[in-house]
């Protein structure tokens, strides 16, 4: 590993990286990021070939495939004492060409144990797989523990503060506190930092409780760090700025030369409905269309029985001047969300290239593998918007 004429500004280990959506974040604001942390091996590839670091020796940022719990009967395939391995010999490594830079975790565990889907849709195994992920964290904080990062940064869905969750991101900010950390943590809307999308996250900051600098400190009595809940230096981006430029497609087809931008496919009656939708609107259009009563039975049934009407934003349309509504691991699908493409010309939900650019991914960045939707949809869904990780990670680190 060579060291070049540019360092950068701090060392970084993205745990639960996912696509790496944090990571090129980290990257783009300085930072080195040594490796990735998931135990979704089908998202290696669109991790490696996409975050080469731009400091130091440029190289690609590792995707280490591990299981973070401890090996024990409930987890028999627990990898913890390995990664602890791994990340200890290769953090010594970076350590040593830069031993003064400070380090970064960032650890943005799954989103889905913190979400609203009600309990009646999930598996038994389902449910014991989002009981085992609230532990995430938890784990997480081992590998502080032992590493000692100078800066721990962590996101997550808005409503991981409630109190139906047992009180977990709470626990995770007093394990911070109990090792030295000055916390402070905030509900955040990622359009009021250069995003094209509204999508309401919590923030998490850790800094060393060490001579921090007062620009970063909300109390320094009670160790509190200040949260930013909007970056200054950003102009508020709608959908048309971000989307816009792109050529136009048909439902369920691709374009022959800009990767992932690729619909999914739509029936006649899909087709129908989302033709005469207009942007911005309810669907309540869907009860006198020029094709008649285009409404679901289904959602008849749920609004006459609760006596409201229901699934307003599905099979609806984006509006071009605003930002997007949240971007999920079902945006490819107008029958889950207001996906449907802005232009009223084009008679479609939005393609993987849009949702990726409206999670402000660079039009570079290219998801893997190019022939799937579903999965590549997931994995734009639960991504971290870049940005948001480069506005916190210089914050934190050149405050």
């Amino acid at each position: 590993m060579s060291v070049t004429r540019k360092p950068p500004k701090f060392i970084a280990i993205d745990f639960f990286c996912g696509a790496g959506g944090t990571t090129c974040g980290l990257m783009d604001a300085g930072g080195y990021v040594v490796a990735g942390i998931d135990h979704d091996q089908r998202c290696k590839d669109t991790y490696e070939k996409n975050n080469k670091n731009k400091t130091g020796d440029k190289a690609n940022a590792s995707f280490l495939c591990f299981d973070i719990f401890p090996k024990s009967k409930m987890h028999p395939n627990g990898q913890q004492k390995e990664l602890m391995n791994e990340l200890r010999s290769r953090i010594s490594l970076i350590k040593s060409l830069y031993p003064t830079l400070p380090m970064l975790f960032a650890i943005c565990a799954p989103c889905q144990p913190f979400t609203t889907v009600s309990k009646k849709e999930l598996t038994a195994k389902r449910k014991q797989k989002r009981a085992q992920d609230q532990d995430l964290l938890k784990q997480a904080l081992k590998f502080v523990a032992e590493f000692s990062p100078e800066f721990v940064l962590s996101e997550n869905v808005s409503g991981i503060s409630s109190d139906r969750f047992g009180g977990v991101w709470q626990r995770f900010e007093n394990g911070l506190h109990r090792l030295g950390y000055a916390t402070g943590s905030d509900i955040v809307c990622a359009s009021n930092f250069g995003i094209p999308q509204y999508r309401k996250r919590s923030i998490l900051l850790g800094a060393k409780d060490q001579k921090l600098p007062e620009s970063l400190m909300a109390d320094r009595s009670s160790r509190k760090l200040r949260v930013p809940t909007a970056d200054p230096k950003s102009r508020k981006k709608c959908v048309k700025d971000a989307i816009g430029w792109l050529p136009p497609l048909e439902a369920g087809c691709e374009h022959p030369s800009i990767a992932n931008h690729k619909t999914r496919s739509l029936s006649d009656l899909n087709k129908k409905r989302i033709s005469v939708a207009v942007p911005g609107e309810t669907n309540k259009y869907l009860d006198n269309t020029i094709f008649g009563d285009l409404s679901l039975n289904c959602h008849r049934k749920v609004n006459k029985k609760l006596g409201v009407r229901c699934f307003n934003d599905v099979y609806t349309r984006m509006r071009g001047d605003q930002p997007s509504p949240t971007i999920t691991t079902k945006c490819h699908s107008i029958s889950n969300g207001r996906f449907g493409h802005f232009d009223t010309k084009q008679t479609r939900g939005i393609s993987l290239r849009e949702a990726a650019l409206l999670q402000s991914f660079p039009k570079t960045y290219v998801f893997y593998p190019t022939d799937k939707i579903t999965h590549v949809a997931i994995m734009i869904g639960n991504a971290v918007p870049p940005r948001l990780a480069k506005f916190f990670a210089s914050y934190l680190v050149n405050p």
